[in-house]
């Protein structure tokens, strides 16, 4: 696209919506009229003697959505994989590990707590918290 197309792209969606300041929401706030816009704007400023297809545009915009797409769904995993790491933590509480802190310590206890920070389930043993990344053993539970 030209960067014509792209500024009229920025100046359709800023107007349809005014939250919207990325570029991905830009995309996705495109409509039939917006793009119809962007389709005449782009076939205005194209070089005539070397004219793009419409079927070219209809694919670039199919190919932008498809990546917006592929990246929502990322940000969806990354959530799922969040919460099975934490469920996975949670049901470590009140058991035996042994682990390695960040600062290479190796750590045996019983885990009394779990947290989330920067996206990873930590597990505290006492004073010292453990990755989940980070343990290398699980106690089995006692029998009664």
């Amino acid at each position: 696209m030209s960067s014509s197309t792209v500024s009229t792209l920025s100046s359709l969606t800023s107007a349809n919506s005014s939250t919207s300041t990325t570029t991905s929401d830009a995309y996705d706030s495109l409509d039939t009229a917006a793009f119809l816009k962007l389709l005449v704007t782009e076939l205005s400023n194209q070089d005539p003697l070397d004219p793009m297809s419409t079927s070219d545009m209809v694919n670039q915009i199919s190919q932008i959505r498809s990546i917006q797409a592929s990246a929502e769904l990322s940000t969806t995993l990354e959530g799922v994989a969040l919460g099975q790491s934490l469920s996975t933590a949670s049901s470590l509480l009140g058991r035996t590990v042994t682990g390695l802190t960040d600062d290479s310590e190796t750590v045996t206890g019983v885990v009394d707590q779990v947290s989330v920070a920067d996206g990873v389930a930590t597990l505290h043993i006492g004073d010292s918290t453990i990755s989940l990344d980070n343990v290398t053993e699980i106690a089995p539970t006692e029998s009664s």
